[in-house]
């Protein structure tokens, strides 16, 4: 696996990924969407598993690319 951050477009059906992100928020209040972002950043970080790369995407979140 490389050690850098993949930022082209990668996923296959783009607009299908966002309506199911939407759909996980339905209902919830703003703590429990809140919960749900948390535990899916874990859930994805842990597939990663790559400090650098994580490291160099939480630095692109906070910049706000």
């Amino acid at each position: 696996m490389a050690n850098t951050l993949n930022t082209a477009a990668n996923i296959a059906a783009p607009d299908d990924f966002y309506e199911a992100l939407i759909e996980m928020h339905r209902d919830l209040s703003d703590e429990q969407s809140r919960m749900v972002n948390a535990k899916l950043i874990l859930l994805l970080a842990n597939h990663i598993g790559d400090l650098t790369i994580l490291r160099e995407a939480m630095t692109r979140a906070r910049q706000g690319e």
